[in-house]
Formats: structure tokens, sequence, C-alpha cells
């Protein structure tokens, strides 16, 4: 019976997505803390800037990755790279939880250098998965492909659940002097404990993703795809083989046909456009708005930048979620998603600007106003990757995983 258990299709969805959640989970937790450590870090709210540059020189990892596929290909073994990554994560987010608030003297200036450094190591981390997670998936079958963009959905999730439950930016008045000055209250639970936890959710994806290893795959991703979803590949107007006709067989001269017909080309005006919505969302969301969001949202206080990223970051599993049944595939409809998030990325840097005294300060309309903004950033995001990859990958399996 126990053996039956552990081959079921379920435990191996749990384990799927526990796996996929250790794939951004290590950054996600970097944003929704930092409200605690600026408190103790000597960066103070500088600290989003430098996080976010440290973020980008995390795409060291997938760059590196790629030139090595192009240069060496079969060379790079996936799953060695994967075991090590996520044992690098380990170490450094036991480092961190030990050692996140020691300084060093760096040009006669303080500088929380353990942090940082250990920052740029989970964020190199973070990067890699990117090109190394989702290809070892390709060795099971395509619902399981969609259990792995579950699980990194929860990598947003849970570091939001845990963060509400610190109790960031609370305070209360008290009379000093004849002066009511604020007192900010101590969080549930120190930063300490919320990195011991980062270390936790690490441990269990890379336990997790030990346990796929050594599982049997009973079905590979090739095989599973059914004659109907054939049949709307090909009314869809893309024959996954252009040499063979339903296995009738052909002549000389129709293959020369087929063969002298273009070939599919992932470069098509409307994938570029693909990939341009996908980078402009991506620097927005990671790069741009996250580095000035102290400035936009600090103005009106605390509490109201730990919600504004809290619910930024609860937005991007909500978004995943949607996506697995509802996909806008017209560039029309993606063309006007892209539109509201730059207005609403339009407004928070104006709040930027404007800083430290934008509009509406002081007003419930105006923390209202910057909150739900700040988290309505991640459905182009979310849903551009999927179906570009829709459009590169004309398999069976990959039909049918995009369905």
């Amino acid at each position: 019976m126990a053996g039956t258990w552990w081959k079921s299709a379920a435990w191996t969805h749990v384990l799927v997505a526990l796996f996929g959640m250790g794939s951004w989970i290590s950054v996600n937790c970097l944003w929704v803390e930092l409200p605690v450590v600026v408190s103790v870090l000597p960066e103070g709210w500088n600290l989003p800037v430098y996080l976010s540059v440290l973020i980008a020189l995390g795409s060291i990892g997938p760059i590196a990755v790629t030139i090595t596929h192009h240069c060496a290909p079969g060379w790079l073994n996936e799953r060695l790279v994967i075991h090590f990554i996520q044992v690098l994560a380990v170490v450094a987010s036991i480092f961190l939880a030990i050692f996140w608030s020691q300084v060093a003297t760096v040009a006669e200036e303080s500088r929380s250098v353990p942090f940082l450094l250990l920052t740029f190591v989970l964020a190199l981390v973070c990067c890699t998965s990117s090109v190394t997670f989702l290809p070892f998936m390709f060795r099971y079958p395509p619902q399981y492909i969609r259990t792995f963009f579950v699980g990194q959905g929860l990598s947003a999730l849970f570091p939001c659940v845990v963060a509400l439950g610190q109790g960031v930016g609370k305070l209360e008045c008290k009379m000093e002097n004849g002066t009511l000055k604020p007192h900010y209250l101590e969080e549930n639970f120190p930063a300490q404990d919320f990195f011991w936890f980062l270390f936790v959710m690490l441990t269990i994806s890379a336990i997790c993703f030990l346990a796929l290893t050594q599982r049997q795959i009973t079905a590979p991703a090739s095989n599973e795809y059914s004659p109907e979803s054939e049949r709307v590949t090909k009314e869809e107007g893309e024959d996954t083989h252009p040499l063979q006709n339903g296995g009738t067989p052909v002549s000389d001269d129709q293959v020369e046909l087929e063969k002298a017909a273009p070939l599919h080309t992932f470069w098509t005006p409307r994938n570029i456009y693909l990939l341009v919505l996908l980078g402009v969302s991506n620097a927005l969301t990671n790069g741009v708005l996250p580095s000035v969001q102290s400035f936009s949202c600090l103005p009106y206080g605390t509490m109201t930048y730990h919600l504004s990223v809290v619910l930024g970051n609860l937005a991007n599993p909500l978004a995943c979620f949607v996506a697995m049944f509802v996909i806008c595939r017209s560039s029309l409809g993606l063309s006007l998603m892209s539109v509201a998030g730059g207005v609403f990325a339009a407004y928070l840097m104006a709040l930027a600007a404007l800083s430290p005294c934008p509009p509406l300060l002081g007003s419930l309309t105006g923390v209202c106003l910057v909150i739900r903004r700040a988290s309505r950033r991640n459905a182009v995001r979310v849903l551009t990757p999927k179906i570009v990859y829709c459009e590169a990958d004309t398999t069976p399996a990959g039909k049918l995983a995009c369905s």
C-alpha cells in the first residue's frame, strides 16, 4: 500500500509543485522582508536599489548556461546543475539567517556586505533556475508542467503569508514631553526567523527534486497526446509532422514539395512583439518599479510600503492560477493589458518623482491607489512567456501543454 501511495500521480504533483516553489522564493523573501531589514542595515531605504541591481547581476547565471549549451551542446548536465544551485541556495540561506545584520567598513562607510553578497548568490540561483528547472520538467507529461507553474506561484504566496503574520509597520502614538510621537512596535518574530523559514523552504524544494530524480516516469511527454488534440492542432493550421500524412505513404514528388515549403520560424513579427512585451514587463516588474518603490510608497507610511510589496507578490500566484484556465492569445488583448500596466507603472514613477510630497498624501484614497497599482503588474509577465512557448513548440506534447 505504501509503495502504491508513493508512486501515485497525486504525490508526483505535490513533489513537482514544491520543487517549482524553490525557483524564485529566495528573491521574493528578500523583497517582502525589506521593511524589517532596512531599520537595521546601514543602507536604509536605499536598499531596494541595491537589491534591484544585484538581482539584475544574477542574470550572469542563465547567460553562462546559454553560452555553454551553444558552445558545447550536451556537455552540461542540467540535473547536476540543479543539485548544485539548490545546495548553494540552502547554504546561502543558512549564512543569511546568521550574518544578515553584520556590517563591514568599506571606503570609510558602514556597509551590509554579508547581506548584499548573499543576496547576489540567491539572485544568481533564482535566475539560473529559470533556464534549468523547466527543461528538466520536459521529461514529464504536460500536466506536470502546469503543476510546476503553480509551484512557482507558491514561491511568492508562502513568503507573503508569513510576512503578513510577522506584522510589519505597526505603531502606536505615545505622549512624550507633551508631544505625541510615533513608536513602532516590534514584529511578531525577527528577520532571523524569517530567513530560517527561507532555509526550510529551500531544503524542502531540494528534497523534492531529489525524490523526483528517483521516481520512474510512467509516460513520456512526447506520447501524451490524443487524436483529438492533434485534430485541433491541424485545424489551427499548424501541422506537427509536415512530412507525414496520417501514416499514408507519400510519393517522392510530394516529399520534395514538402521540403520546398517554407519552414516554420520562431522569429515571426508576432513572437518578436510578444518578446518585446515580455522584456518591458519584466524590466518594470523586476527592476525599475522595485528600485523606486520605497520612494513611491514610503511617504504614505511603512504599512503602505509593506502592503504594496506583499500584495504585489500575491498577485503573481493569482495571475499564474488564472492563466491556467484563461489565456489571452490575441495581440490586441495583450496590448490592452500592457497599456493598462503602463499607466499603473507611470503613476508609480510619478509618485517616486514627486516624493516625499506625492499627491493625496495623508488620505486613504492615496494609500489605496498606490497599493492597488503596485499589485497589478503581473498579468502580462505571466501570460506572455506561455504564449511565446506555445508559438515555438509545435510538437503534440507541447500543444497539449499549452491547451
